[in-house]
């Protein structure tokens, strides 16, 4: 491990400026004859097949694409506008026995898949960086570590919904795949070197096969400052205006912390005004566009106030799975002790394998382990357990047995 750390340690102190893709910046494609030309230039050529996806989070509403870039040996880059070109279904077609190269997939699959790109294989230059150590993943860290080129990272978060895109960020984005496939060649070797390429591989497969997740059961008890919030009547302030507030959002096209913040969301509902007066005298409403829908907010106020008893929400009821684990020492002092020997052991595994204990095992795991262990501990009914709840057999095969040694000892000594 000290000679790979000191090879990256060579490659950082000779990293040099990358300012230009290979090929020039590409055209934007924004029409049907665009697109068939991508899918053929694709189609024709080999190997892995580089994607990013450029959003306008804190812009718009949702999260959806609104530039593609791809890149495969033999084809060059290039740079899709999905607004224009919303269904890429023939281009997914013509890829279908691609692997597909992202870095941090599980922000990009969502988006890709409205528009019809679905990977059947991954791999995720993050994640394989994680598993082997590195201690900064993001997309410009690895590059510059493992390559030794400097990516320019201005512009990631801009609003990509402009049109027409300047150039200076098309540079960017065109940049962001320019050397992704060689990062997934070197870390592919970095990998089977270090002997977690079929960890990796289990990772990449579970990504693929995780199914979208159903939307959140009542998202409003989402808004950021719900614990100030503590009567009923409060409660439903905030429901009605984060309902008023995601309408206007969702018609309009923004982001809505743009429409209106949850802090004054937390707000309205603490202070329920009654006059249009009291609503402008709110530190929360000298934002100009909080001001600019000030009959929306206080209508939604009042159809709060005046819901009768049975209609007011309840506080949120615990969800399925533990409670929050500040609380275990109180309502289970058992659990909490399994629990912290099960985080020691995992951290301990992690430190010898030099990659995050979340990624060894995912803390909900351990979690829900702690909390319901079997009620016979071995390494085979732990392995069990651990299987049920999501592991992969490389995490299994690293951790079910010392897990079940510590809380067969934990429980051997009269502990629990």
């Amino acid at each position: 491990m000290e000679r790979e750390i000191a090879r990256r340690e060579a490659i950082r102190a000779d990293a040099v400026p990358l300012l230009d893709p290979r090929e020039g910046i590409p055209p934007v494609i924004c029409d049907a004859a665009g697109l068939e030309r991508v899918i053929r230039a694709f189609a024709a050529g080999h190997g892995p097949v580089a994607v990013d996806a450029e959003r306008a989070s804190g812009y718009r509403y949702g999260q959806r694409a609104y530039l593609i870039q791809l890149r495969r040996q033999g084809a060059g880059t290039a740079l899709i506008d999905p607004i224009a070109c919303p269904d890429l279904s023939g281009l997914d077609a013509a890829l279908a026995d691609a692997e597909m190269v992202l870095h941090a997939a599980n922000q990009d699959l969502p988006c890709l898949a409205e528009v019809g790109l679905r990977p059947r294989r991954l791999f995720d230059t993050e994640l394989a960086g994680r598993l082997l150590g590195h201690p900064k993943v993001g997309l410009g860290s690895m590059v510059e570590n493992v390559l030794g080129f400097v990516l320019e990272k201005g512009h990631s978060a801009v609003d990509w919904s402009t049109r027409p895109l300047p150039e200076d960020w098309l540079r960017y984005a065109a940049l962001d795949v320019e050397l992704l496939i060689e990062l997934r060649d070197a870390l592919h070797a970095e990998l089977e070197r270090a002997g977690k390429l079929q960890w990796a591989l289990e990772e990449f497969a579970a990504i693929l096969a995780t199914p979208p997740k159903p939307p959140r059961p009542d998202p409003w008890r989402r808004t950021s400052g719900m614990h100030r919030v503590r009567t009923r009547r409060q409660l439903a302030i905030v429901r009605e205006v984060w309902l008023a507030r995601d309408r206007l959002a969702r018609e309009r096209d923004l982001s809505p912390g743009r429409v209106l913040p949850d802090a004054a969301i937390v707000q309205l509902a603490l202070e329920a005004p009654r006059t249009p007066a009291e609503l402008l005298a709110l530190p929360a409403m000298r934002n100009r566009g909080a001001r600019r829908h000030q009959s929306v907010w206080l209508r939604a106020v009042t159809r709060a106030r005046n819901l009768p008893e049975d209609q007011l929400p309840v506080p949120s009821q615990p969800g399925e799975g533990p409670p929050p684990t500040h609380r275990w020492a109180e309502r289970d002092p058992q659990a909490a002790k399994r629990l912290a020997t099960a985080r020691t052991v995992v951290a301990a595994l992690a430190d010898e394998h030099t990659m995050p204990a979340e990624n060894l095992l995912q803390p909900d795991v351990v979690r829900r382990l702690a909390w319901s262990p079997p009620a016979e501990l071995s390494p085979a009914t732990v392995g069990g357990a651990l299987r049920a709840l999501g592991a992969r057999d490389w995490q299994v095969r690293l951790v079910a047995t010392p897990l079940a040694k510590a809380l067969i000892r934990l429980e051997t000594k009269g502990e629990l």
